[in-house]
């Protein structure tokens, strides 16, 4: 995901081919969000015996929690499975990261594009979400408008992803890129880089033949209406994408068109001030990754195009 002055520049094609293997995750329903409460995506609890506890700050070694907001409405990156849980690629990297540092990665509910504020508010102590580390978010900029709205946040990096666009199975009006879309309405999650690169596209199109960019909340609000024919298209992350293509009316719903672009890296948001949590963070990756633990997951969700081979701090452009 992206947020046009928080989240997710020429074309590249992602490294991600999950498509099928996303199938593992396929028995899985898409949920909605729900209300914004505390929902654990970790079963690691605190342990003294953690190798890295002492990296974090003490104030949260003491709480033994790191508060994560979260979209949890993104499968298979983060949503919630029949039960309510919250699962996903980011829940179990935070699992393994958890252990590694002694805390449980708390995962609470929030819509994408007010993680970065509740960051700065302290509402979270950290932002896992599907979001894509670049220069703007990095640095508090508005990408619409060039404008400074913050101080930005740090991001430690862990996985990279493109975006792609995905209309009606068997209706996809000539839709093979993004120019195609000139004329037409696009569904898509508000703040996020597919939001981002309609609108760039829509100020490329012919007078009178504008994108109508219709934003939702959530990347399931923006499926429901495509899904009820109120648009040509939708765009989201690729594995996300994937996953609906997969998944959505057991495979009938929708399809892929045309190909992946903008890869880039997913990050772990945190306050420009807090450093030492950053670190730590990183230094736990790093161990997960070592220990062969986030190949595992990876491997589990379908998604090791998209591995990295350790953690990175800023690494967007």
């Amino acid at each position: 995901m992206t947020a046009s002055s928080t989240r997710r520049t020429t074309a590249a094609h992602s490294r991600l081919a999950a498509v099928g293997a996303i199938a593992v995750a396929g028995a899985l329903i898409l949920t909605g969000c729900g209300d914004q409460t505390k929902d654990s995506g970790s079963d690691s609890g605190s342990s003294t015996s953690a190798p890295l506890a002492d990296k974090l700050p003490k104030s949260i070694r003491d709480k033994g929690v790191i508060k994560v907001g979260s979209d949890i409405a993104y499968a298979p990156v983060e949503f919630k499975d029949n039960s309510g849980k919250t699962v996903g690629i980011d829940p179990d990297l935070a699992a393994a990261m958890g252990k590694q540092l002694g805390v449980d990665f708390q995962f609470e509910n929030g819509t994408f594009d007010t993680l970065i504020t509740g960051l700065r508010s302290k509402r979270y102590d950290i932002a896992m979400s599907a979001m894509t580390d670049t220069k703007d978010r990095q640095e508090g900029i508005d990408s619409d408008t060039g404008k400074k709205v913050g101080e930005g946040v740090d991001f430690v990096d862990y996985f990279t992803a493109g975006v792609s666009i995905y209309t009606k199975k068997g209706d996809d009006q000539g839709i093979k890129t993004w120019s195609d879309l000139c004329g037409k309405k696009i569904v898509l999650q508000r703040g996020t880089v597919s939001e981002d690169l309609a609108k760039a596209e829509a100020k490329k199109c012919p007078a009178g033949k504008k994108i109508a960019i219709e934003p939702f909340d959530n990347d399931q609000q923006a499926q429901t209406r495509l899904r009820a024919g109120g648009a040509a298209a939708g765009s989201s992350d690729f594995p996300v994408a994937a996953y609906a293509v997969k998944t959505s009316g057991g495979g009938k719903d929708f399809q892929l068109v045309g190909e992946q672009v903008e890869a880039a890296p997913y990050g772990i948001a945190v306050a420009k001030n807090q450093t030492q949590l950053r670190d730590a963070l990183k230094a736990a990756l790093d161990a997960v990754i070592k220990s062969g633990e986030y190949e595992k997951i990876m491997k589990k969700w379908g998604v090791t195009d998209g591995s990295v081979q350790e953690a990175t701090i800023n690494g967007g452009k």
